[in-house]
């Protein structure tokens, strides 16, 4: 058959061009729409922290939070001025800050509507606050002596940073409105951490066992699977 074909074309075969697919263009991807909210809150996704400080008579306080973030060795934390944590913070620039994991969830929510304070201020009781006087004993937390500071560490948060108080700042007032919280920068002096979390042989932190417990928008979350890394990640 190809001998005949080469004979009818002259002892050559036509040149067939090649045939290309069409190749349609990617439909732009959707642009999600946004709207215009004003939530009461703005805490959109940060580990929740259990502040141990000593209150004037040497009890142990503990003071649930989650406005905190971390640069080098400091530590930056935002609490409500007339809380008993942040008083006893300020006044003995000393305490403990307790990273819990979700294992630690249901002790911290019966943390959560109480106060160190006696009598509950007003405002305090509206919102449903109680006085508790041992919060250790209430969240069945068992207290740890620290190495730097006087107030206890809690043994079942994978994390305890013992820290010390360098600077407290007053929210700034915005058309007469007082926020009532403080800004208050902490210096890390030592760091323990749950020989579990920790890689074998290195001071580095292991992050395929560590999961901190999140407070987003007043619900709890923990963390779910490695998505990457940063570029400058030791491990």
């Amino acid at each position: 058959m190809i001998r005949r074909a080469t004979k009818r074309f002259g002892g050559k075969l036509p040149r067939v061009e090649a045939m290309h697919s069409i190749v349609l263009p990617n439909p732009p991807p959707r642009v999600p729409s946004s709207v215009e909210v004003c939530p009461s809150i703005l805490y959109f996704g940060t580990p929740v922290a259990l502040i141990s400080t000593l209150n004037l008579e040497g009890a142990a306080n503990l003071s649930p939070m989650s406005s905190v973030w971390a640069l080098a060795d400091r530590l930056v934390l935002g609490l409500a001025q007339a809380s008993q944590g942040c008083e006893n913070f300020v006044r003995s620039g000393e305490a403990v800050i307790n990273l819990p994991g979700p294992d630690q969830c249901v002790a911290v929510e019966a943390l959560a509507p109480t106060t160190g304070r006696f009598p509950v201020p007003g405002h305090k009781r509206d919102m449903g606050y109680r006085h508790e006087g041992d919060k250790f004993a209430l969240a069945k937390f068992t207290p740890l002596a620290s190495r730097f500071v006087g107030p206890p560490r809690i043994a079942e948060c994978p994390l305890q940073l013992e820290v010390r108080l360098l600077a407290a700042h007053g929210a700034s007032v915005v058309d007469g409105a007082d926020p009532g919280f403080l800004l208050l920068e902490a210096k890390v002096l030592q760091v323990h951490a749950h020989q579990d979390i920790v890689l074998p042989g290195s001071q580095h932190i292991d992050t395929q066992q560590w999961s901190p417990l999140l407070y987003v928008f007043r619900h709890y979350f923990a963390t779910g699977g490695r998505l990457g890394r940063n570029f400058r990640a030791e491990t």
